[in-house]
C-alpha cells in the first residue's frame, strides 16, 4: 500500500473513533514531504462542508501561507464529491489519489455518485489506487454508524 494513503486511512479511522464524521481522510504531500494532514469533521463542526479535502486543504494553506498548492499531491480514501473536487481544483492541487468509489460510498448511502457526472475517468489527474483497501473502512464505518447520531 502506498504509505501516503495509508495515513490518509489512519486520519480516516481517528475521525471516527473521534465521531467527528464519516470514513473519510486525506493528506496532501510536497515533494515527497507530508505537508497537511486530516479527516471528516462535519459532525464535530456541524458543517456539511468540512469534508477530509477541505478540512486537509486549508491545512495545508495555512502551514504554507498560500492558497496555491501547485506542486501537491491529495491522498484521500474516496474519489472526492464535486463539492470537494471545486475546492481542489481552486486550490490548484496538481494530482489527486484516490482509494473507494462512489459505488463503495453509495453502500453506506453517501450520495456521492448521484453528483458524479461531473467527472471524466479519461481525466490525468485523476488515479483510483488501492480500492480493495476501501472495503476496510466499508466494514468500520458500519460498525461505528452503529454508535453514532448520524
Amino acid at each position: 500500500m502506498n504509505k501516503f494513503m495509508e495515513i490518509a486511512y489512519g486520519e480516516a479511522l481517528e475521525g471516527m473513533s473521534k465521531k467527528h464524521g464519516g470514513p473519510f481522510g486525506a493528506v496532501i504531500v510536497k515533494d515527497g514531504k507530508v505537508i497537511a494532514k486530516g479527516h471528516n469533521e462535519v459532525l464535530r463542526n456541524h458543517d456539511p462542508a468540512a469534508h477530509a479535502e477541505v478540512v486537509v486543504i486549508r491545512k495545508a494553506c495555512r502551514k504554507l501561507d498560500t492558497l496555491d498548492l501547485s506542486g501537491c499531491t491529495l491522498y484521500v480514501t474516496s474519489k472526492p464529491c464535486p463539492m470537494c473536487t471545486g475546492v481542489i481544483q481552486w486550490s490548484r492541487i496538481k494530482r489527486v489519489a484516490f482509494s473507494g468509489s462512489y459505488e463503495d460510498t453509495e453502500k453506506l448511502n453517501f450520495d456521492d455518485l448521484q453528483f458524479s457526472n461531473c467527472f471524466d475517468e479519461e481525466d490525468d489527474m485523476w488515479c483510483q489506487i488501492d480500492e480493495d483497501r476501501f472495503e476496510t473502512l466499508v466494514d468500520a464505518f458500519k460498525a461505528y454508524k452503529k454508535e453514532i447520531k448520524y
